[in-house]
């Protein structure tokens, strides 16, 4: 039996910082550390004052996936078009879909886990349905 990698975060712990989007906070959960950057999962919330901007773009990863916690969050993504998500809702975003943004609610917060934990991120033309 081994506990390497084992870790453990709690909400009264919780630090957000700013990331890869201005307009949101990000929670690092401590997963990147324990999988030797394998797999990265984060909290993402909505940060307060800040004006919102979202461009086509792409992520090189092999696995993403985003849980809403709470509030709601619309995405345009290649090939399906526009996609609410609201709290308890789950999208599994495919390697190298086409997605942007299209808006959120103030107290959005969402899960994602994305492997590998270190990836690219490429802004691409716009995203067609």
């Amino acid at each position: 039996m081994t506990s390497r990698g084992f870790t453990v975060t709690h909400a009264h712990d919780a630090h957000f910082e700013r990331g890869l989007r201005s307009f949101f906070e990000y929670r690092d959960l401590g997963i990147a550390k324990a999988t030797e950057g394998a797999v990265v999962a984060h909290v993402i919330r909505a940060a307060g004052g800040t004006d919102f901007s979202s461009q086509p773009h792409r992520h090189g990863v092999t696995f993403q996936l985003v849980y809403v916690l709470k509030g709601w969050i619309e995405f345009e993504y290649e090939g399906q078009g526009k996609v609410r998500l609201e709290a308890g809702s789950c999208v599994y975003q495919p390697p190298g879909i086409r997605h942007r943004e299209l808006g959120h609610s103030e107290d959005v917060e969402m899960l994602e886990i994305v492997m590998p934990g270190q990836f690219t991120t490429e802004e691409v033309p716009s995203v067609e349905p």
